[in-house]
């Protein structure tokens, strides 16, 4: 008779992991930790939204894990990397990073229709630039790259502004937008013709940056002038 007694093997945890899946999956998708399975002649439509509910739960689970950090870093202090490293098998920095992103925005600021990686774009930026340029994205229905593209050709733009008027660091900067108020119409409507000479190195920089803001060369030109006489005014 054998010595020992064979042990039941608790699956609590397995079954808890397999209906949050399913809750964003469906039941028609087989799912194990190391793959899924499909039935033959399953509605195209179903695959599409699995793959866009698969997209939802990647999203959810880096602002879940984020909380998560942050929540063992308010409560049991010093302990909470250590053990985050050994429950979730990411490394230190990116775990410092979700951490870093989610402590930027509160609850109520986070966008349902744009993925962790896009509030990740801005966080370096100032809260109301976060959100402008989020609404943006949101409306655009922009990427995350999209995002990145805009935001870094905008704050170079910025930046050469800066550089131009000499009273731009005693005020404070906007967030650069189309200007579309009355004013900005009845100086569209006084036409005047400006010649600048460009290197064709120089033309195709700024076409490029131009082109990230959804504008031709000369209209954002015209848009920079005029940032640039609202800052020196």
């Amino acid at each position: 008779m054998s010595r020992y007694k064979t042990k039941p093997v608790d699956t609590s945890d397995d079954l808890a992991q397999r209906d949050v899946v399913l809750s964003f999956l469906g039941a028609q998708a087989k799912v194990q930790k190391t793959g899924m399975t499909f039935p033959q002649n399953m509605p195209e439509e179903s695959w599409e939204r699995i793959g866009t509910n698969l997209r939802e739960l990647v999203n959810s689970s880096a602002w879940w894990l984020a909380d998560w950090l942050l929540y063992g870093e308010a409560t049991y202090g010093w302990r909470r990397y250590k053990e985050a490293i050994e429950r979730t098998g990411l490394d230190y920095q990116t775990l410092r990073n979700y951490a870093w992103v989610a402590r930027r925005f509160e609850h109520q600021r986070r966008r349902d229709s744009l993925s962790f990686a896009h509030h990740a774009e801005v966080t370096r930026l100032s809260p109301p630039e976060q959100d402008y340029w989020l609404r943006k994205a949101e409306q655009q229905k922009w990427s995350r790259n999209e995002l990145r593209r805009t935001v870094r050709a905008s704050l170079a733009v910025q930046s050469d502004t800066a550089e131009l008027s000499p009273n731009a660091g005693d005020e404070q900067q906007e967030v650069p937008r189309i200007d579309t108020s009355a004013a900005a119409e009845r100086r569209q409507q006084k036409v005047t013709t400006l010649t600048i000479e460009l290197s064709a190195g120089q033309l195709d920089h700024y076409s490029k940056v131009a082109a990230a803001h959804g504008l031709p060369v000369d209209k954002w030109v015209t848009q920079v002038l005029e940032t640039a006489d609202r800052q020196t005014a």
